[in-house]
């Protein structure tokens, strides 16, 4: 078992390398350091949440758009308020992270994911707006994408102040006088705190749809 800092950090910034993919490295390198906390959100990530109170902000109450099925013209805009935009025009988003990737490699911009309401709020808004038709949320993919792309931020951030401590190069295991040279950086939340912050301005690899070939014969694991 092996990992290289350089690699993992450069993998983020690599459009052609799915998160999917990236995640267990990383999980590899926070074990070698001893990074339980590290290694813990990171297979939250990559196996997805369990419990909504304890996923990150980052995948709760997204923004989407309510919509409701016409028999006669398929999915359209429901009819609904500001109000009501705001009390169920939303979604927690605990799923693994290659979920999320697929849905990003399968549509393209301006695409999105369509997601049920749950029974309750389904009940509780077709009464509000006397509709019996089945009503979802529509995510955009520019959603997804800047979900993963704040995962993939938060390993890069860590990435980088594990190299600024001295953590270059290939390893096979850390002496103690190496882990102890970062046990501080063993928190994720710092990261993906300052990850949701500067988003749009770090230097990670935005996921690529799929073209036709990939999305016919798919995409090599």
């Amino acid at each position: 078992m092996s990992a290289s800092v350089n690699h993992l950090e450069e993998r983020t910034q690599d459009p052609s390398e799915l998160l999917g993919h990236i995640l267990p490295s990383a999980i590899t390198l926070a074990l070698m350091l001893r990074h339980k906390k590290m290694a813990a959100w990171l297979r939250a990530e990559f196996e997805g949440h369990q419990d909504r109170e304890q996923a990150p902000p980052y995948r709760r109450d997204l923004p989407g758009h309510i919509v409701a099925r016409s028999p006669q013209y398929g999915w359209i805009p429901a009819p609904v308020n500001e109000q009501q935009k705001q009390e169920f025009g939303h979604l927690d988003v605990l799923d693994a992270a290659k979920s999320l990737e697929k849905i990003c490699l399968t549509s393209r911009k301006g695409d999105g994911n369509r997601v049920l309401l749950s029974q309750d709020d389904m009940v509780a808004l077709q009464k509000q707006i006397n509709l019996s038709a089945e009503l979802a949320i529509n995510l955009s993919r520019d959603v997804y994408s800047k979900l993963l792309r704040t995962i993939r931020g938060t390993i890069y951030l860590w990435a980088q102040e594990l190299m600024a401590r001295g953590l270059s190069g290939d390893h096979n295991h850390y002496s103690q006088d190496e882990r102890a040279l970062v046990t501080d950086l063993d928190d994720p939340e710092r990261f993906w705190r300052r990850a949701m912050e500067e988003v749009d301005a770090l230097p990670v690899a935005d996921v690529k749809p799929a073209g036709f070939f990939e999305r016919v014969f798919g995409r090599a694991s």
